[in-house]
């Protein structure tokens, strides 16, 4: 099992274009749906406590493991992840940077922008949906997004707003 847990969490730390969210679907899709690790609500939950605690957003790796395989299994997990994406990033950077007016990098870079917005969207949709799709669900989501971009306000109120409305529906 921890095995797997490395090998899953090495290989999505290769692509995960915008970080965390960007591969949450996947992360979700092996851990609940392959391997019936976890109901699609623990992992949702897991998430949400590893967005409130303090630090990078890449803890929930470990939350994941811990739930799995218990500490080795967080461990492994946490590792798995940031190995392989950091030495990536460190054997690739100094090319990278002498590239810089390169035509083919400028394209790359241009190419990955919708292909990260949309892993980051579909990772948000996962969480927000983690039994199906519901119309309060959607309702909330849709109504924070509409104030958000039409007020100036900070986006934690709609935040604090839109989890006290999935409270009250749900």
């Amino acid at each position: 099992m921890i095995a797997q847990i490395a090998f899953y969490f090495a290989v999505l730390s290769l692509v995960s274009v915008g970080g965390i969210p960007a591969v949450m679907p996947e992360m979700q899709r092996l851990l609940v749906d392959v391997q019936h690790w976890m109901s699609a609500a623990e992992f949702t939950q897991l998430f949400a406590v590893a967005q409130a605690a303090p630090g990078p957003n890449v803890l929930v790796t470990a939350l994941l493991g811990w739930k799995v395989a218990g500490a080795l299994g967080g461990a492994v997990a946490l590792g798995a992840f940031c190995g392989p994406a950091a030495v990536l990033s460190y054997v690739v950077g100094g090319y990278w940077d002498r590239m810089r007016e390169a035509r083919w990098r400028k394209l790359l870079q241009r190419a990955l922008v919708p292909i990260t917005v949309g892993f980051v969207f579909s990772g948000g949709y996962v969480l927000a949906t983690p039994n199906g799709p519901q119309w309060q669900s959607a309702l909330i989501a849709a109504a924070c997004a509409s104030a958000i971009v039409a007020t100036r306000f900070n986006p934690l109120w709609f935040l604090s707003a839109g989890g006290l409305a999935g409270y009250f529906l749900f």
